[in-house]
């Protein structure tokens, strides 16, 4: 509700910038993490390189942190989102 309100009082070319951000999309970001999640690929995606590295020298901690982030990185990608886009608000 309030990302919505903040962005229909932006400006046009403020909204112009926001759209151009290249946002990641939660599904994709999932679907990486359910194939390649092993390798800490999802975490390298959503800009989170010391769990990316961590993920990728120990086989996603022997595959337990690879099964909690196919539940939770969808939510974290929303987050990151979330937060880029009100940086530039």
């Amino acid at each position: 509700m309030y990302l919505k309100k903040e962005l229909r009082s932006v400006s046009e070319e403020r909204f112009l910038l926001i759209c151009s951000l290249g946002l990641k999309n939660p599904k994709t970001v999932f679907f990486v993490s359910l194939f390649l999640g092993v390798f800490g690929i999802d975490r390298f995606m959503i800009c989170d390189t010391g769990m990316g590295m961590l993920k990728l020298l120990t086989g996603g901690v022997c595959g337990i942190l690879t099964l909690a982030d196919w539940f939770t990185i969808a939510k974290r990608t929303k987050n990151l989102n979330f937060n880029i886009v009100l940086t530039f608000l």
